[in-house]
């Protein structure tokens, strides 16, 4: 055997490859980036309705370009809680039709016109000054790189083709019998876990039909194990996830393999069936077989999703302990999709808002205690620290987003979200100073008089009612609710510096324990700082840098 051969098959395959990957990595990037919210709200639209669930799924991956991220950050968002199972089994069925959109685009007679298109896509986004073009660029230069790749994979296939010790080795691949459907669908699976990815090997499929190493009886076989091949990076993604997230990454398998099974026990005639709607053009055959199979077994599978989701439940039980890793619902499995996984730190960041007016309200009712109720105190308390770790693990998320390659409006809003988390988790600190500096008050048997009592309960009403105000408009991304919020900020200054020349002023008039001047002017101070960092807050909300 000619060793030149050898490396010129080599080479020109890892390299084609090599190029086709990242073609497929830079269609999805640009289109993440272009969809942006849009991807965001069909996530959000995912709901038990298995039919819209499926649809779901289907868009999305069609936007991705992989359902294997799709599978991923389904397993991602059920893990934290943000999905249920039967959601997740809609929008995995749905992923699974969606991926066959990678057949299609391939079906496209543009293979000579790669390298051209890469090229001039290349210029535009390097040179290109908008966020948009640079994006579409970028998804235009992954389709030329695909198409390039796959041209570099059939000239290395020729090789095979010249070479007769190769053309016997594939000439045992023949899906003439039961047997060796079997055998070509194994040998799909199997080259589809090494990949890490169905669309690769799809091209790879295509490529040696193209060039008449394999017949189209036997591309097909192979595309039937590539779907049992591709859910292996789900199974990969929940190892260590919670019991949800397992059952729906099992859910994958069950689906895969229940589907190749039966497709397999019919290939004969379902070949023909192909044969008769697709007389010609070996790509658009293998495009519709990879269509056709995931959509038959979407539709048979629909009417049982419920009965999945119960079976799945029985065979993979729950753990006794609560599964709670993390005190965030924040999945590094969504970093993969930055447009999404800043809406997930999103939801942390609201949480910690939320969580900034509880203790507000828990600090209201223990100051009008004549005692302490210890079990708030410390609940209090604990939130506190809850916040600050939430804020360690919101910004370690946050920034390996950065780390990575995102569009500049998610780079933008990422930033302003470290920001955020700083601002909210410094609100708690102060508003557990408050309850410290009334603790202490309270050992020495000292109190507030009842006029300072009454004052500062009419403050602390203020300054929760603009932090609430706030957290809405953010919730909402509302600027113009900041602007209507602007007097009660003015208000709470207002009556702090008032509060503080009343206090200095009564020093001189009557005798006031030192203890109580230092609590009373320490809680002026804190409730002047909460209002300091909410107006932060709103700052951000209302787009000012």
């Amino acid at each position: 055997m000619d060793v030149d051969k050898i490396f010129e098959l080599v080479f020109g395959l890892v390299g084609g490859l090599g190029i086709f990957l990242l073609g497929m990595k830079n269609m999805s990037e640009g289109m993440q980036a272009v969809a942006g919210a849009g991807l965001r709200r069909m996530i959000a639209a995912a709901t038990t309705n298995r039919i819209l669930a499926t649809m779901v799924g289907v868009l999305v991956t069609c936007v991705i370009q992989s359902s294997s991220i799709t599978t991923v950050m389904v397993v991602g968002f059920v893990n934290s809680g943000l999905m249920t199972l039967t959601q997740a089994i809609g929008v995995i069925m749905g992923a699974n039709v969606g991926t066959t959109i990678t057949g299609w685009i391939l079906v496209l007679k543009v293979g000579k016109y790669g390298l051209p298109l890469l090229g001039g896509s290349a210029f535009v986004y390097l040179f290109s000054k908008g966020d948009r073009w640079r994006y579409w660029a970028m998804f235009f230069m992954g389709v030329g790189m695909v198409f390039f790749g796959l041209e570099l994979m059939k000239e290395a296939c020729r090789v095979i083709r010249e070479t007769p010790e190769f053309e016997v080795w594939f000439h045992r691949f023949q899906a003439d019998n039961y047997f060796g459907v079997l055998k070509c669908a194994l040998a799909g699976c199997i080259l589809t876990m090494m990949v890490q990815s169905s669309s690769a090997t799809l091209g790879i499929t295509i490529t040696l039909a193209l060039t008449g190493v394999i017949e189209y009886r036997t591309a097909a076989a192979l595309v039937l194990g590539e779907n049992i091949g591709t859910t292996v990076t789900a199974i990969l993604a929940s190892l260590g996830a919670t019991t949800n997230a397992r059952r729906a990454a099992y859910f994958h398998v069950i689906f895969n393999l229940l589907g190749v099974f039966w497709i397999t026990l019919l290939f004969p005639w379902y070949v023909e069936l192909i044969l008769k709607l697709v007389p010609e053009d070996v790509t658009m055959q293998i495009a519709t077989t990879h269509s056709v199979f995931n959509v038959a077994n979407t539709l048979l599978f629909m009417p049982f999703v419920g009965m999945f989701s119960s079976l799945l439940e029985r065979v993979v039980p729950g753990k006794v302990l609560k599964e709670k890793p993390h005190l965030t619902d924040l999945d590094i499995r969504m970093l993969e999709t930055p447009t999404l996984a800043i809406e997930q730190s999103r939801n942390e960041i609201l949480k910690m808002g939320t969580g900034c007016v509880k203790m507000l309200d828990w600090l209201a009712e223990l100051l009008d205690q004549p005692e302490h109720e210890t079990q708030l105190a410390e609940r209090l308390k604990h939130r506190e620290k809850v916040l600050d770790n939430v804020q360690d693990e919101v910004s370690q998320f946050v920034t390996h987003l950065l780390s990575g390659n995102v569009p500049l409006a998610i780079a933008d809003e990422a930033r302003q979200q470290l920001r955020l988390a700083d601002e909210y988790e410094s609100i708690s600190d102060y508003i557990d100073t408050i309850l410290k500096f009334d603790q202490k008050l309270r050992r020495v048997n000292l109190r507030f008089n009842d006029r300072q009592q009454e004052e500062l309960r009419n403050l602390h009403a203020l300054v929760t009612e603009y932090l609430t105000g706030v957290n809405l408009a953010y919730h909402d991304d509302n600027p113009d609710a900041i602007r209507k919020l602007a007097a009660v900020s003015s208000q709470i200054r207002k009556q702090i510096k008032q509060l503080r020349k009343e206090h200095l002023d009564d020093l001189s008039t009557r005798e006031i324990a030192p203890q109580v001047t230092v609590a009373h002017l320490n809680a002026l101070n804190a409730y002047g700082r909460v209002r300091d960092h909410s107006q932060n807050v709103a700052e951000v909300v209302a787009g000012e840098k």
